[in-house]
């Protein structure tokens, strides 16, 4: 496996060669795959954090594998360029975070990939499983698993056309503005990395907020899509609990890690109606329950369990209890 060139832009589905993270590939068996992965010393937007920045962000090992879905797809099961495709549940554990320690140089990372199953039509596949496991310096650092499915880009725009119209927007969206909340509030620095509103506490504990989606984000919208993107989504989950953890004292520290996480998308949140992301009362030693609404719909779920960097190993999360644009 060679760490000195990355693969195509395109073929991982980002539009900047600086956002693609992976760098090889390949297929051991019918079923297995291995890719290799670099990480910067540090990024404008995973790095931006309040703490001392001498961890790997979580979140930036599983852009690696949702790259690796793409790879995956087009390259070994013949999938052409230009279908469109859609995350279904995203979900990871740090098995230990004391793995995630950076480097004084960019870190190299090998991912075994496994396609766990197959989602098929009547005519062909149309979707993955793959299980993730992500090793730096031989040591687990991230286990990850990811449903998705993909179409042609024709009946893409038939069933985006069919869904905006139903709810009386136009063909293309224009995204909603709205004030950010203060970066350190949420454990960043740099106020364009902010995704959502000040948050609102209730008597119970409960925080919400309004997701807000910059298309101009370099990393988030890297390239243009007509909805908000899973990873900003996850992103906003983040935020929110970690600040519903930091207010109810259940973490040292302003920037925990997220050391696991299980997702599921139910549909398109579409960036011109209004996003309330929510967080249940945070609980020590317990895992925040999330939720993202638009208009009368749920367009995700998820609980994400955030720790200090220096705590243990983090147990296992189950998904939560199906879809989304990637």
């Amino acid at each position: 496996m060679q760490f000195t060139r990355t693969l195509p832009k395109e073929l991982v589905h980002r539009s900047a060669a600086a956002e693609v993270f992976l760098t090889d590939a390949e297929r051991h068996g019918e079923d297995e795959i291995l890719l290799a992965a670099r990480f910067p010393r540090r990024h404008a937007f995973y790095d931006d954090t309040l703490g001392p920045g001498d961890r790997l962000d979580p979140l930036l090992l599983l852009e690696a594998c949702r790259q690796g879905i793409f790879v995956v797809a087009h390259r070994y099961l013949g999938v052409r360029p230009g279908h469109k495709f859609l995350l279904r549940t995203v979900g990871f554990e740090v098995p230990d975070p004391a793995v995630l320690t950076r480097q004084d140089r960019p870190t190299e990372a090998v991912v075994v990939t496994r396609i766990e199953k197959r989602f098929r039509t009547r005519a062909e596949v149309r979707g993955l499983r793959l299980c993730f496991t992500l090793a730096i310096g031989g040591r687990e650092a991230l286990l990850a698993r990811i449903d998705y499915s993909w179409m042609p880009p024709e009946d893409w725009t038939r069933l985006r056309a069919g869904q905006r119209g139903a709810l009386g927007l136009p063909a293309v969206p224009v995204a909603l503005r709205g004030p950010h909340v203060e970066p350190a509030l949420v454990g960043r620095r740099t106020p364009a990395n902010t995704v959502i509103s000040p948050p609102r506490t209730a008597d119970d504990g409960t925080h919400t907020a309004d997701l807000v989606a910059e298309t101009s984000h370099p990393t988030l919208y890297d390239h243009w899509v007509d909805h908000v993107p899973g990873m900003l989504e996850l992103e906003a989950f983040r935020q929110l609990a970690l600040r519903a953890c930091v207010s109810a004292g259940t973490v040292r520290t302003r920037s925990p890690l997220p050391v696991a996480l299980s997702a599921r998308f139910r549909r398109f949140a579409e960036m011109d109606l209004p996003l309330v992301c929510r967080t249940a009362p945070a609980r020590p030693g317990a895992d925040i329950e999330c939720t993202l609404r638009q208009p009368g719909a749920l367009a995700a779920e998820a609980r994400i369990r955030l720790a200090d960097p220096d705590t243990r190993p983090a147990r296992s999360l189950a998904a939560p209890t199906t879809h989304r644009a990637a």
